[in-house]
């Protein structure tokens, strides 16, 4: 993939550890889709994927939409999610799909999908985020 605006901030250890990747950007649908690996680590003793992690990924994929279609400008710091467990998720790639609702001066509505590799809804979210100007904060 070329180079996007992801690539002048450093990845987070959370994303790291999540084995976050971008896959794609649609600017016309305002969304952003990332892969994440959902790893033995994360399971919980049924065998699927702990809700607090697939909870992160959704995060995870709401927070880089808005930085990229604020083009860089706005970080978000999540002040409230709440999200639906549709299906429960095993080991292996997972898909999310985050999309920005609308961006205001403060604050901004995301929403998210994650699904597994064929295409089985797993859990989705909304969001409501504080925008953060990423003026002067460190880029790799």
């Amino acid at each position: 993939m070329t180079e996007t605006i992801l690539d002048a901030f450093p990845k987070p250890p959370c994303a790291e550890l999540l084995g976050w990747r971008l896959i794609d950007i649609n600017r016309e649908k305002r969304q952003v889709r990332i892969g994440f690996t959902a790893r033995p680590e994360f399971l919980n003793p049924a065998g699927y994927v702990q809700g607090g992690l697939l909870a992160a990924m959704l995060d995870d994929v709401m927070g880089p939409a808005a930085l990229v279609m604020s083009e860089g400008r706005l970080f978000t710091s999540t002040l409230d999610m709440t999200v639906s467990f549709l299906a429960p998720a095993r080991l292996g790639p997972l898909i999310g799909e985050g999309t920005v609702i609308q961006l205001g001066k403060t604050i901004g509505y995301l929403q998210g999908e994650l699904r597994d590799e064929a295409g089985t809804l797993i859990a989705r979210a909304t969001s409501t985020a504080r925008l953060v100007l990423t003026d002067g904060l460190a880029r790799v």
